[in-house]
């Protein structure tokens, strides 16, 4: 085993060099997973689900089943944004029930909405994310946002917990139209920024399929945050690590000098 401080000294060398450090939102920064149970649960009651659902788990365990699978179909732009946001509320509702599309379309569309509204209003962080965010930013690199998720939304979570002050640059693919992995995307993210080395950039996400694969494809470093990960490691496909926290020395220019 390679000890502790050795994969720290190899981390630290895969990131220098790094001007822009860009973090996927949710899941990353925001915890989506407990952000979103928290508005699916105030949807339920609001929307009077139970009519449907006998309890709220089963409504959400419905709703995050289709969500999941849209969102992949999302990503792989097989599908509008406007049919997932449809869908996701329609589709559980139908697998329960014998409302049309037509009957149920209106209401589908109120519940998304609403659903996006509350979601907005919720501020919990994954671990470490705002401790990394502050250090990155008194330590004067420049930091974006890129992320898939939807730019009436996006934007108001980033203000609910303030990190609408603390980034240089937000870039979504509501932008342009195309999502991660897409390198249109990265690439459209050097140049809103000025900086077209792709060296230079740096993405932190915890998906390996969009936001990973993307820089790969784009010629950017990459970090991988996978909380199940067992501690930090490094190899030339960039850096995995189980901690956020844990990215803070990796970023420590003085330890460069």
């Amino acid at each position: 085993m390679i000890p502790a401080d050795c994969v720290a000294e190899q981390c630290r060398g895969y990131l220098r060099g790094v001007n822009w450090v860009w973090f996927d939102l949710d899941d990353t920064l925001m915890d989506f997973r407990a952000n979103s149970l928290a508005a699916l649960r105030m949807t339920y009651e609001e929307c009077g689900l139970d009519r449907y659902f006998p309890t709220c788990d089963q409504w959400t365990e419905c709703y995050q089943k289709y969500n999941h699978a849209l969102w992949d179909r999302y990503n792989k732009a097989e599908i509008s944004q406007d049919y997932l946001r449809l869908h996701r509320f329609l589709d559980p509702i139908n697998e329960c029930s014998t409302v049309s599309e037509s009957e149920f379309a209106v209401q589908a569309r109120h519940m998304d909405t609403l659903y996006l509204s509350l979601l907005a209003g919720q501020k919990v962080m994954v671990p470490g994310a705002m401790d990394l965010v502050g250090y990155l930013r008194a330590h004067a690199y420049n930091i974006g946002i890129l992320s898939n998720g939807f730019c009436d939304v996006q934007h108001r979570k980033l203000h609910a917990v303030g990190l609408d002050v603390l980034v240089d640059a937000v870039v979504l693919s509501d932008d342009i139209g195309v999502n991660k992995p897409d390198p249109r995307l990265y690439r459209h993210a050097m140049e809103r920024v000025g900086d077209m080395c792709p060296e230079g950039h740096l993405m932190i996400g915890d998906n390996p399929m969009t936001d990973i694969e993307g820089a790969r494809l784009s010629g950017w470093r990459r970090v991988l945050f996978d909380p199940s990960a067992s501690g930090m490691s490094v190899s030339h496909e960039g850096v995995v690590t189980h901690s956020l926290s844990a990215l803070i020395s990796l970023f420590d220019r003085d330890a460069d000098a």
